[in-house]
């Protein structure tokens, strides 16, 4: 029979790996707290040729309530005279999943709106589902914008798929537990999507990436660290993300991004989730804002940094849309 230190020894190391999930959780509730409410008009400056939609990442939503995954962001929009439209795929699944269900909710939006094409913003893994729509139906979209989207992957999934083969007991344990998120989500969402925690994790590694490259190349760059093509069968390619974990004391996501950066090897300037240079894609606007990865969506609770305001990254970067004629 084990020892009581090995019992004890196991449990710690189990609440250490899981802690993290409920953090996350936690934090992700936190996010939802209060309302948003849309200002009245202002004025047209974002006022694109094309509709804006938005593509959450992993363990995200479209809305809960009144609160979307992209934390007021679709309210400043609005009330600066854009159409922004706020889709949900699985929490937890492939890309090739993922970009699909996108697909379909980009098709219904063309047919109530009229509109010939969209402007597609995915953050995190939903900029591989926005990839995956514009290299399907090309016609169908005016521009990509990644933001700290994993082009070259994610050395976290790259970590947890080592886990996998180092300690698969444990390994089992955190997906089983993302799956369980994934469908808590779920049910805070009203929806039934499918839930994949390990088709994430390949998804999302550096072989998962490179695959999906392979198959949607738009965009991508050519050189380590480099940009891509700025446009490709009419379509425009943008890109912008953050490096750095902590932040702001009282937003529990930085003490999760700081937790999580220690699965980096390969690039020590991360958000937390992604390497700066592996977040690359077409244009790239900038790669070192001062914000974490769930702080470049407004999360949580608005709490970020003193130096930057990713409210203002967004209404700038429609504002560089419609002036591109988008």
């Amino acid at each position: 029979m084990s020892k009581p230190w090995v019992k004890w020894l196991i449990g710690g190391v189990l609440v250490l790996a899981l802690a993290p999930w409920a953090v996350m959780y936690l934090a992700a509730e936190l996010t939802l707290m209060g309302s948003p409410n849309t200002p009245p008009h202002i004025d047209d400056e974002a006022k694109t040729k094309y509709p804006i939609v938005f593509a959450h990442g992993v363990m995200g939503f479209g809305y809960i309530g009144k609160q979307s995954y992209w934390r007021d962001i679709p309210e400043l929009l609005r009330a600066h005279g854009a159409e922004v439209y706020v889709t949900q795929e699985s929490a937890f699944n492939s890309s090739d999943l993922r970009g699909a269900q996108l697909m379909d909710q980009v098709r219904e939006i063309l047919q109530k709106t009229g509109a010939k094409k969209v402007n597609l913003i995915g953050h995190s893994h939903g900029s591989q589902s926005v990839r995956y729509v514009a290299g399907t139906h090309p016609e169908w979209v005016a521009s990509v914008t990644a933001v700290s989207g994993p082009t070259m992957g994610s050395e976290v999934a790259d970590w947890l798929d080592g886990l996998t083969h180092t300690n698969p007991k444990l390994a089992d344990t955190l997906l089983d537990f993302g799956n369980a998120l994934g469908g808590l989500i779920n049910w805070r969402a009203h929806t039934s999507l499918p839930i994949d925690a390990r088709e994430a994790m390949k998804s999302l590694t550096l072989g998962g990436a490179m695959a999906f490259n392979q198959r949607f190349p738009a965009g991508v760059p050519e050189e380590p660290c480099g940009e891509g093509s700025h446009v490709v069968e009419g379509v425009r390619y943008y890109s912008w993300s953050s490096v750095g974990q902590f932040y702001h004391p009282l937003n529990m996501a930085d003490y999760l991004m700081t937790f999580s950066s220690k699965a980096f090897t390969r690039e020590q300037a991360n958000d937390g989730l992604v390497g700066r240079c592996a977040s690359h894609l077409g244009q790239v606007i900038r790669d070192d804002y001062p914000m974490n990865h769930f702080q470049a969506v407004n999360q949580f609770s608005g709490l970020v940094g003193p130096d930057v305001n990713p409210l203002a990254l967004y209404l700038d970067h429609v504002r560089r849309l419609k002036d591109a004629g988008l």
